[in-house]
């Protein structure tokens, strides 16, 4: 009785919102077949994968089943540790610099009262999300190369130091946090806007009649009332925190092993091994990593939030 409600519910809400729901039908198709359909492929970390056994039958009769001889691959490179540090701090620094400055900017397009120079200010920033990274790439490369870089040819005219950029690793982290933070925060920054203009307004207009300052409203009202948006997309960031962004790293790197040392992460490194191995089941052990290690971090994460911040709680 109770499946036969919950099902008569869930068609009657279908009917009352059938426009909302063929909106949604693309991206449900798109999950359903490129991650849910996928999930019976991931046994094929565990064994030796044979393209001519690639039906999800022949898979479980004829494929070598090889236990954790694919994760081993990974994991006794001397490598693994590199990649692996290097991938949880640059998300780290993504993650945290990145919700800062989202959060900055959605507070003072917020504050602004011309309404065209708001609009015109928002285009701008969104302009950087719709720019390749092979664009971007060239547009650094114009920046910092070493014989027509327009970085290189300033620093010389005003006596500094000559820099080698493209091998100098140590100063790559804070180039990509710079790049990340200006191509992603305008589109982010309309997330945390859309939640302030959700704020009910007459909040903000009782703390006016309390003699609050407009800094006093933007950073003791409407920034504590949009927190538990900032939290939930935070956790959703960190349940990423093991996949690097890959096109990004490999624009701007490439195969420069002189970067690798502060640049390299997991995706990188694991598209050079298999370009040379070509093994699809390594791929998918350290994918499976990943994911446990993403969905350990949403869980501890989250559960730390729940305790002393409920409200920006995902469960």
């Amino acid at each position: 009785m109770a499946a036969k409600q919950k099902r008569g519910s869930l068609l009657s809400d279908i009917a009352r919102n059938r426009f909302s729901y063929l909106i949604a039908l693309p991206a449900l198709v798109y999950v359903a077949i490129f991650s849910y359909s996928a999930y019976s492929y991931m046994i094929i970390a565990f064994q030796k994968y044979d393209y001519r056994h690639s039906g999800f039958l022949a898979m479980l009769t004829r494929n070598k089943w090889v236990g954790l001889e694919n994760f081993r691959f990974f994991f006794a490179s001397r490598n693994a540790l590199q990649v692996t540090r290097n991938t949880l701090y640059l998300n780290f620094l993504f993650i945290v610099v990145g919700t800062f400055v989202s959060v900055l900017l959605a507070l003072m397009l917020n504050e602004l009262r011309c309404a065209r120079f708001a609009k015109s200010a928002q285009a701008v920033m969104l302009f950087p999300s719709y720019i390749s990274w092979i664009v971007i790439s060239y547009i650094l490369l114009s920046l910092f190369s070493n014989e027509y870089g327009i970085v290189v040819k300033l620093m010389g005219r005003l006596g500094m130091e000559h820099v080698n950029w493209y091998t100098s690793a140590d100063r790559w982290p804070a180039i990509l946090v710079i790049v990340k933070t200006l191509k992603n925060s305008g589109m982010n920054s309309i997330i945390f806007l859309a939640a302030i203009a959700g704020i009910d307004t007459t909040i903000n207009e009782s703390a006016r009649i309390d003699g609050a300052s407009r800094f006093q409203i933007a950073t003791r009202v409407t920034l504590p009332l949009i927190m538990p948006t900032v939290m939930i997309m935070t956790l959703l960031s960190v349940g990423r925190i093991m996949y690097g962004d890959f096109g990004m790293i490999y624009a701007f790197v490439g195969d420069n092993g002189t970067l690798y040392r502060t640049t390299d992460i997991i995706d990188t490194y694991l598209f050079r091994a298999l370009r040379r191995v070509g093994d699809p089941a390594q791929a998918m052990a350290i994918g499976m990593f990943q994911s446990v290690i993403g969905f350990v971090m949403v869980c501890g994460s989250n559960a730390i939030v729940r305790r002393f911040y409920p409200e920006g709680a995902l469960y």
